[in-house]
């Protein structure tokens, strides 16, 4: 089942690290040689770079503050402060409207560091007074008040400007440290973003982080006759882009970019499974609710259940995202099971009970013949009802066979069940149905999953409803 998940994602991955490691393999072959390139080249080069920064910031704050979603404020302020960064850099090139001045080494120096530090910001918990958009857009307006009043000032008074770490110096590798660890801080919360969502966009998001990163050696090592200055001053330019144009197209469609921030979690990609899981899973559960809104919400329930035991337990993200479209799609199969059986308000008898344990294998099938779905998560339909002791169904399969996904599935489509009220029965308390599983856990659930779930719905309990004696109750397939 793994194999044939390693086998879809690892082509991306590959193009993904290919493409974030070009600049840094050109930087080290040609890095080095000695150019003599015109001052205008770098007035006019800086300046278009300032402009898509601006340009980024200006879209980024204007939609984070309609949205009053104060990480995408942030986002923008930190293309907003690199963007009047670089505004000084290439105004203050020597030899254009300046001669030698210090401002351009220290905006030069200093754009990545700072927009890394700030876009860091998003993945930490805000002061309580940053939490509303009101005060960043405040902060926002300060810094850049702060920057180009500075900026300014020390192309004038050119004493103002305090002394710049020269390349390579201490100075200048600590600072170059603080700015990698930020950048690869960012890039790891949006790569596990890209295996939770499996979205190209989300990827171009850790190529653009990876690229800044990259840009920023050669800002802090090198000097403006050596090619890879140069270089690094181009993949800056498209590491801007590639971020900005990414986290733009995501807030078209979502009502939150979650690549730079990376706190993306399962139970979002249930809630949302149009954005990250795909069109196709939506459809299914659409029609799931059209047949039968309470399996519709049964699914659900589960799916959020099983991602968050998954969490628990420590699955990775790619293994929860399988997790949340099995859970989505699980009862898919009751697609083809009449009306009369599904929705009959009373229990089943054993022929009705037989149709409706056709289920698991009805929506394998129908999910085959669909396409788009990984063999994972057909296993996960298929097997949801299997047993460790080999009494479940539709193989008969024992412990051995069924792998640790699908042992999660089973105990939270169960536990969902019993706790469910049904015209036939009322629902069992949260203790109750707790009870059952751990009596049957090493036998028919595993009892890690159980463990797991408990302490996930921990204080969840269905106050006030009377149970069905333990013994007396047949849990109907679900």
């Amino acid at each position: 089942m793994r194999s044939g998940l390693r086998e879809r994602l690892l082509p991306v991955l590959v193009v993904g690290a290919v493409a974030g490691a070009a600049p840094a393999v050109v930087h080290v072959l040609w890095g080095d040689v000695k150019v003599n390139l015109t001052a205008e080249m770098h007035f006019y080069s800086v300046g278009f770079s300032a402009l898509v920064a601006a340009a980024a910031a200006l879209g980024l704050t204007v939609v984070g503050a309609r949205r009053s979603d104060t990480r995408t404020v942030l986002v923008g302020t930190a293309f907003a402060v690199m963007a009047s960064l670089l505004a000084l850099h290439g105004f203050a090139t020597p030899g254009v409207w300046f001669g030698n001045n210090g401002v351009i080494a220290l905006t030069g120096g200093a754009t990545l560091p700072a927009g890394a530090l700030i876009l860091a910001m998003s993945v930490l918990p805000l002061p309580r007074v940053l939490q509303s958009v009101r005060p960043l857009l405040v902060l926002e307006g300060v810094l850049l008040a702060i920057v180009l009043a500075l900026g300014f000032s020390a192309l004038v008074w050119p004493s103002l400007v305090p002394s710049v770490p020269a390349p390579n110096s201490t100075s200048a590798m600590v600072l170059l440290l603080v700015g990698l660890a930020a950048y690869g801080l960012l890039a790891l919360r949006a790569l596990r973003t890209f295996l939770l969502t499996q979205r190209a966009l989300d990827l171009v998001v850790v190529v653009g982080l990876v690229w800044l990163a990259t840009a920023l050696v050669p800002a802090l090592t090198m000097d403006y006759t050596q090619l890879g200055w140069w270089i690094g001053h181009e993949v800056e330019l498209d590491g801007i882009l590639l971020v900005g144009i990414a986290v733009a197209i995501d807030l078209a469609r979502a009502a939150q970019s979650r690549p730079l921030a990376g706190d993306l979690r399962g139970a979002d990609l249930v809630a949302a499974e149009d954005i990250f899981l795909g069109s196709h899973v939506r459809a299914l559960t659409v029609r799931l609710a059209d047949k039968d809104e309470y399996t519709e919400r049964h699914t659900r329930r589960v799916a959020l259940l099983a991602v968050r035991v998954g969490e628990q337990l420590g699955l990775s993200a790619s293994r929860l995202r399988t997790l949340a479209i099995g859970g989505l799609v699980h009862d898919i199969g009751k697609l083809s099971v009449p009306d009369a059986i599904l929705k009959k308000p009373a229990a089943l008898d054993d022929e009705e009970y037989g149709v409706v344990r056709g289920h698991p294998e009805w929506g394998n099938k129908l999910l085959n013949e669909l396409g788009g779905f990984s063999q994972a998560v057909r296993q996960l339909v298929r097997d949801h009802h299997e047993r460790l002791d080999g009494a479940g169904y539709p193989r008969g399969l024992k412990a051995e066979e069924i792998d640790l996904d699908t042992r999660i599935l089973t105990v939270c489509d169960v536990y969902d069940a019993l706790i469910s009220k049904r015209v036939y029965r009322p629902a069992w308390t949260h203790d109750e149905a707790i009870a059952l599983l751990r009596r049957d856990s090493g036998t028919a659930f595993d009892e890690r999953c159980v463990a797991a779930l408990e302490q996930v719905v921990t204080g969840e309990t269905a106050a006030g409803q009377q149970a069905a004696p333990l013994t007396a109750l047949r849990v109907s397939p679900s």
